[in-house]
């Protein structure tokens, strides 16, 4: 931009440019692409504030989808560790400080778990539409969710560092889950039968983390998703989940089915329980405007019992899978939040579910899809998740992605985090039996090819960050 002259004949900083600010690993951005056209299409000018560990995903995305990095006006790395509280906080501002000399920002999102924080604190000194100070702290740590949220959760016992040592372990009522306090994608998390591997498992993370131990809820899972503004719900639905639990001491996300639809378990209506123990939550945290994304247990006695809640962009595909059951995309509504502008979005009106296969280890060659017109979209290499087609009532069963989410030649292993998973697909139709029939074709029309080689103990991405 060309600066001003003054009538003296001095020079001026041109007018600051109006502008977005998207915040998260920049895998988020390869998923959920139309968050960046759209504010492009406003005439916002993007700027992406990202971890360090982004860098590389970066890279490769200017090099496969050059379109969408190209309407980004500016990319910041901060540097921090998702296991370490707040440390991302510092390196964001600095970004911000400099930014505000030539920009006007006028929203600012967190698409993502490790900037959520920050973000948070950025709409706050901005005086911008956020979350609020309370929710955006409060949903990046799981033992503070316990003591705002303490009716609403497992029993727990709070392991700060240096303490470990001092833990009565004989106290415990085994199972539990034993968890770290600020990780996501489920890393770190593990099930513990007896004390003493409950021993064992606290040995095994870095000296500086806090640590939870949480009294083990048997149960169905379900997440909520919320579009929240001006601390009223604008719009939520119920997720049915699978995860690994009953095959593996992990929880790593197997399934998603949006929206849950009709269940009961012990007499209780699911999707009314948890919609307002929901409610709830949200008003203990001050939730004030964005997206919460809270999961919860529900036993077969029909109790509900939240496992943690987030305040940014649910994870996985389900973004995509709320544009198949309700018709239309969720960013432009969560970008009118970010703004101010009156947001709204409509109920589901098909079903949608998105599966992960399961994969023996070794090195990663092929994934090949035998329906008609169906190919693999190997986005692990940097490329941008396709945009879903959604259908309309009485179309038939579509399966709309396959989805490779590692580079080909990787050495892909057990699922102990949601990082191992390798292969995707998302489908929809109209009934719940027609999915169930439709999620057996696709499973059995896709071949995921693998090499066998020696077997290796992966290294727990405490900070790392997986191809997009």
């Amino acid at each position: 931009m060309v600066e001003h002259e003054h009538e003296t004949g001095g020079r001026v900083p041109p007018e600051p440019r109006e502008a977005f600010l998207l915040a998260g690993a920049f895998r988020v951005i390869c998923r959920n692409p139309r968050f960046v056209t759209e504010l492009a299409d406003r005439g916002l000018r993007v700027l992406v504030l990202t971890p360090e560990s982004s860098r590389p995903v970066v890279e490769r995305a200017r090099a496969v989808a050059p379109g969408i990095t190209g309407l980004i006006a500016d990319i910041r790395y901060v540097s921090g560790a998702m296991d370490r509280e707040a440390s991302f906080n510092a390196d964001a501002f600095a970004a911000l400080q400099e930014w505000r000399v030539r920009h006007r920002i006028v929203g600012a999102y967190a698409m993502e778990e490790m900037l959520v924080e920050p973000t948070g604190l950025i709409c706050d000194a901005l005086g911008l539409p956020g979350p609020g100070l309370r929710a955006s702290r409060v949903c990046r740590s799981k033992y503070l969710q316990r003591a705002y949220a303490r009716t609403f959760g497992p029993l727990s016992l709070t392991v700060p560092p240096g303490r470990r040592d001092r833990v009565d372990l004989a106290s415990l009522t085994c199972p539990v889950v034993v968890k770290p306090a600020a990780r996501h994608a489920s890393s770190g998390v593990v099930a513990c039968a007896t004390a003493d591997e409950v021993a064992r498992a606290l040995r095994d993370y870095p000296a500086h983390e806090t640590i939870l131990i949480e009294r083990q809820v048997i149960g169905e899972e379900f997440s909520v998703e919320s579009l929240v503004q001006d601390g009223e719900i604008r719009f939520a639905s119920v997720t049915g989940k699978e995860t690994t639990e009953d095959a593996a001491r992990s929880f790593v996300e197997l399934a998603h089915s949006v929206p849950v639809g009709e269940r009961r378990i012990g007499g209780t209506d699911v999707t009314r329980a948890v919609t307002e123990a929901n409610r709830r939550v949200l008003a203990a945290l001050a939730f004030e405007n964005g997206v919460a994304h809270s999961e919860w247990r529900v036993t077969d006695t029909g109790e509900t019992h939240l496992m943690e809640i987030a305040c940014r962009t649910p994870g996985d595909g389900l973004t995509a899978l709320y544009e198949l059951a309700c018709g239309e995309p969720l960013e432009p509504q969560i970008i009118r939040v970010a703004l101010g502008e009156p947001a709204a979005f409509p109920a589901p009106r098909r079903r949608a579910r998105q599966v992960y296969l399961d994969h023996p280890p070794g090195v990663l060659r092929d994934v090949t899809v035998d329906l008609p017109g169906a190919r693999a979209h190997w986005v692990g290499e940097g490329g941008l998740w396709p945009e879903p087609s959604p259908g309309v009532p009485g179309d038939p069963p579509a399966l709309r992605a396959v989805l490779v989410l590692k580079e080909r030649g990787a050495v892909i292993g057990p699922l102990r985090s949601s990082d191992d998973r390798a292969v995707t697909f998302l489908i929809d139709a109209d009934t719940p039996a027609e999915l169930d029939a439709m999620e057996k074709r696709a499973r059995a029309a896709i071949a995921v090819r693998v090499d066998p080689v020696e077997p290796v103990d992966p290294v727990d991405p405490v900070a790392l960050e997986a191809p997009c």
